[in-house]
């Protein structure tokens, strides 16, 4: 079966759901609907790892891969989502190379990384799996997406990608407008700033969060990550227009 990360190195046009727990229903739904991934916010949402187990025993039923969004300098909560069977993780402030560095050592195995061993987790097939059929699906899935959120990160963008290990990365648009003063993310300095990572990537495939389907239309080459909560927030406005 092609894996999420192969299907981004290949170049394919990839539409996914960013939600936070619990969101049972909502993560099947986007499953039915066709979405091609789904992010689970650990960030910004509660990062309940039982709740999390349950989400992604959901996505695996349906055949969804899914990518978690840990917090800033969380190795050890990188560690669990992986075990857990996420397919990867989405790691925020990532300023340098660096940074971008200890985060791919957090989410893989050595000789890449530093994460720590076992097959007994859920992504080890509960121990039924041996060394080499879990170090061989490991380096076939895990994805590492660092967070680009200053002026510094979008400086360093053609530097953080270059770092083995490093799949793509995401501009959060919304610190990145905190980050400099500005109103919001459609400010045109922030959008130059977008542009400045557009072009850093070279045509290599970036992910890029939007909050409508126009946006989505608009976004370049890669995974396009809809704002579930923001799209249905649109949604449930609309009623009362």
């Amino acid at each position: 079966m092609t894996t999420l990360k192969q299907r981004v190195r290949a170049g394919e046009r990839l539409h996914g759901g960013l939600l936070r727990l619990p969101s049972e229903n909502l993560l099947e739904m986007a499953a039915v609907a066709g979405l091609d991934y789904a992010v689970i916010d650990c960030e910004h949402g509660p990062a309940d790892l039982l709740s999390l187990q349950q989400h992604l025993q959901i996505a695996d039923a349906h055949g969804l891969p899914v990518l978690v969004r840990v917090g800033e300098k969380e190795p050890a909560l990188v560690l669990r989502v992986l075990d857990l069977g996420a397919q990867g993780v989405i790691v925020p402030h990532v300023d340098t190379p660096e940074q971008a560095r200890e985060v791919v050592a957090a989410a893989h195995y050595p000789p890449l990384g530093e994460r720590g061993f076992a097959t007994y987790s859920r992504a080890g097939r509960f121990g039924t799996n041996s060394i080499a059929e879990h170090l061989a699906q490991a380096e076939r899935t895990t994805m590492v997406v660092p967070m680009l959120e200053t002026p510094q990160a979008c400086d360093n963008a053609s530097e953080i990608l270059a770092v083995e290990g490093v799949d793509t990365v995401l501009v959060g648009p919304a610190d990145l407008s905190v980050a400099m003063g500005r109103s919001g993310p459609s400010d045109p300095e922030v959008a130059a700033r977008l542009a400045q990572v557009v072009e850093a990537a070279g045509g290599a495939p970036l992910m890029t969060i939007v909050g409508s389907t126009e946006q989505g239309a608009q976004a370049p080459p890669g995974m396009v990550l809809h704002n579930l909560t923001h799209i249905l927030m649109q949604l449930l406005r609309s009623l009362k227009s």
